[in-house]
């Protein structure tokens, strides 16, 4: 029996999703499948993730983040909404006029539906010789109602028109996307509807395929339920050879990974996020946790993050907000342990971990060593440590084997000083307490 009693918060008044939007699939067939690809990464940090920021980035941090998504491997970058701002606009001519972009890098451009937007856009990704424009209309009732004022028909007649100037104004690098805001509230019927008659109006074709991003721009449910929404459009867009199927989640349910991974399987061959998760309210599907988790599967991430602390500082000093110690695979904490039990497991696998083909070592997902962090740092001693994690440091940092018959009576000497000081005990004041425990 669940002793758990009625909190007194007004639940009532919140509707579930199936009661929100239609799901049709019933037949789905994502839960039988595997990811053995990664998919093709598209980076928001200049856009979705910058707009979110107390401070938007400058041109100068705008181009040291550039710069970094290049050298880590990303292939598509979005890298403005150069409508929306003098610095925006400033920066897509900066990178247009310097010849920034490398042949094998597509950069894309957000506008929303007006034509005097689009003008605008189009200005400002002139001389660029490959360049995604990317149209986006919020499509789900409620939006379409309160934030439009207009009617379902009216709004699909409002992206044609649009979409038509777009068609007109693109030069020969140019493709377009399209992302039907707030996807995931959205009629599946209007959502197909809409999308199908830009791969017609757009001409989509194998060689020049358009983008179809199908946003969960405000989660509303568990991910198996963004899977079904996924495969369901992923088998019934037209002329789907020459369709991209892109995915852009984000996290207000702490789900994003999951609703990006589940997506991935449900049909989706394309993912916009953010490093580290940067984004409005909760953040965009954190790329660096998809990524790595792909990793620790043994899929190739097609992604570098062998230095996995310059990336995070790089990432920090441009959008000036700290990443969480225990962030997943970038975080300061996440390869250490505290914890006596784990410290031994892990100072275990790691005697033993030469031995194997395959990394197995305990409370360790990945070897830290593969994302640029040092050994040493996994096992950290404070009140919580136990005998083999300090043992462990003794050996690696000093040569010093402690003798099994004095590992518990050191471990009583170390947790006494580190309860005593409140702080952890660092290599160095552990030799020096066994110095004065058992040589003075």
């Amino acid at each position: 029996m669940n002793p758990q009693r009625p909190s007194g918060m007004p639940y009532q008044k919140y509707l579930p999703a199936h009661e929100r939007v239609e799901i049709p699939l019933t037949d789905r067939t994502w839960p039988a499948r595997r990811l053995t690809q990664a998919p093709l990464w598209v980076s928001e940090d200049l856009r979705d993730g910058n707009q979110a920021l107390a401070e938007p980035m400058d041109v100068p941090r705008k181009r040291r983040m550039f710069d970094l998504l290049v050298g880590m491997g990303f292939k598509e970058i979005v890298i403005g909404f150069p409508a929306a701002s003098r610095t925006d606009f400033g920066f897509v001519r900066h990178l247009a006029a310097g010849g920034a972009v490398p042949e094998d890098v597509t950069v894309s451009v957000l506008t929303a539906a007006r034509a005097d937007l689009i003008e605008q856009t189009f200005a400002a990704v002139e001389g660029l010789p490959r360049v995604i424009v990317h149209l986006y209309t919020p499509t789900a009732p409620v939006w379409r109602e309160v934030v439009l004022g207009r009617e379902r028909a009216e709004v699909h007649a409002m992206i044609r028109q649009v979409a038509a100037r777009m068609a007109r104004l693109a030069g020969e690098g140019t493709r377009f996307e399209f992302s039907p805001e707030v996807f995931n509230l959205t009629e599946p019927d209007f959502a197909l509807e809409v999308c199908n008659g830009l791969t017609e109006l757009w001409d989509a074709s194998p060689d020049r395929p358009v983008i179809h991003n199908l946003p969960a721009t405000v989660e509303i449910s568990s991910p198996n339920v963004y899977a079904d929404q996924i495969e369901y459009m992923h088998r019934h867009l037209e002329r789907r050879d020459a369709v991209v199927l892109s995915v852009h989640p984000h996290n207000d349910r702490g789900t994003g990974v999951a609703c990006a991974e589940l997506a991935m399987l449900a049909g989706a061959q394309r993912v916009e996020g953010c490093l580290f998760g940067n984004g409005e309210r909760t953040g965009n599907v954190d790329l660096v946790t998809l990524a790595l988790n792909l990793y620790s599967q043994g899929v190739d991430p097609m992604l570098d993050f062998s230095d996995i602390d310059a990336v995070r500082r790089t990432v920090e000093e441009c959008i000036r907000l700290p990443v969480h110690p225990r962030h997943p695979y970038g975080g300061e904490l996440v390869y250490t342990a505290f914890s006596g039990t784990h410290q031994d497991a892990i100072g275990k696998g790691l005697a033993r971990a030469g031995e194997d083909s395959h990394w197995s070592v305990p409370y360790l997902p990945i070897d830290p060593s593969d994302v640029g962090r040092a050994y040493e740092a996994v096992i950290r001693v404070n009140s919580q440590s136990g005998k083999g994690g300090i043992a462990y440091l003794l050996r690696e940092h000093y040569g010093l084997e402690l003798p099994e018959e004095r590992r518990a009576d050191f471990a009583r000497v170390v947790q006494a000083a580190a309860d005593d000081s409140g702080l952890e005990l660092t290599p160095e004041d552990l030799r020096k307490l066994y110095h004065a425990t058992y040589q003075a």
